[in-house]
């Protein structure tokens, strides 16, 4: 059985925002210890809140919030409407019924974007195209398609690489506002969200406070 100090270690280690409050020493030791004692059933109170205030905050690794917003302030943000997800079902066959309509949408300088997933692809092309790229697959290859969306880009210095951090961070954002993210992706310069088009506003408001 696992020891009381265990226990906290474990609850801790798996609630981000729990281990985020912990460095900025903003935490109420007793009200989390409460909490974890509910939660899990343990009764030692007392026990539960010393292991909480004997938590190695100083060995805790992650992203530096100011790191992060130094890298926001240089950054800038692009949205595109009228964004739609097509979700279709994995195999080699399928991805190469997507070639020749990939290559002349990007020859044609629109949105197409392949996202490979454990059961499948998803593709985000412009609503417009979303016939273009069914057309090519049988009824059977596609599990859902989603029209209607919006595509948020935050383009950060090529410095981002090297700064941990920054989805996590805008993606807590967007989460703590009540936004569902539909995809998300981070490559090279990017960080791209696509978001239901009703969240579009609200999501825009959180970015920009978020770039000031």
């Amino acid at each position: 059985m696992a020891t009381v100090a265990r226990q906290v270690r474990e609850y801790i280690a798996g609630h981000p925002s729990i281990t985020d409050a912990l460095k900025m020493d903003i935490v109420n030791y007793s009200a989390l210890a409460r909490r974890i004692c509910k939660e899990l059933g343990i009764r030692r109170e007392e026990a539960v809140l010393a292991a909480c205030r004997r938590y190695p905050v100083e060995k805790l690794r992650g992203y530096s919030e100011d790191a992060i917003r130094r890298m926001l302030k240089k950054s800038q943000v692009q949205t595109r409407t009228k964004v739609a997800a097509i979700t279709v079902v994995e195999g080699v066959d399928v991805l190469q019924r997507l070639g020749d309509v990939v290559e002349e949408l990007l020859d044609e300088n629109k949105v197409c974007r392949l996202l490979q997933v454990s059961r499948g692809t998803v593709i985000i092309v412009d609503d417009t195209s979303v016939s273009r790229v069914t057309k090519k697959l049988r009824p059977e290859h596609i599990i859902s398609v989603a029209r209607g969306l919006v595509e948020i880009a935050v383009t950060s210095p090529e410095t981002i690489e090297k700064t941990p951090g920054l989805l996590a961070f805008l993606s807590g954002a967007l989460a703590s506002r009540g936004i569902n993210i539909v995809e998300e992706m981070s490559c090279y310069t990017d960080t791209i969200f696509i978001l239901d088009r009703k969240d579009m506003t609200r999501a825009m408001e959180v970015l920009a406070q978020n770039l000031e």
